[in-house]
């Protein structure tokens, strides 16, 4: 039997994380949140336009006060700039756990419908 690796099945989560659903249009979302700024410090998602996995550094964020009765517990980005692009789920979950790692963040998902404009 393989031993157990952490870091596999944590590279895993994430990557399953990162998916697009062209039949639902549901887009699989994950921030890196910075626990002690109380704000996004990352974002991931699928791309469907260009067909890549895209990680932002957040740049800008909502105003918030801890105890805003919110669900979330923290700042979201509200303008970032690239950090780096990726071909595969795998790529950009590798890069997203390197960046938890370096800058102590927790994870955070989110998942997005796209909304209908007709109407």
């Amino acid at each position: 039997m393989a031993n157990f690796h952490l870091e596999d099945f944590a590279r895993r989560l994430i990557a399953e994380t990162l998916f697009y659903d062209e039949e639902y249009e549901a887009l699989g979302n994950l921030s890196l949140v910075d626990p002690s700024a109380t704000r996004e410090a990352f974002v991931a998602s699928y791309a469907p336009e260009d067909g890549v996995f895209v990680i932002e550094e957040a740049t800008e964020w909502e105003e918030y006060e801890p105890g805003d009765a919110d669900d979330i517990g923290y700042a979201l980005a509200v303008d970032s700039r690239e950090h780096g692009s990726y071909d595969t789920p795998d790529e950009a979950a590798a890069a997203l756990l390197d960046l938890a790692r370096k800058h102590n963040l927790a994870p955070s998902i989110t998942l997005l419908f796209e909304e209908d404009d007709a109407g």
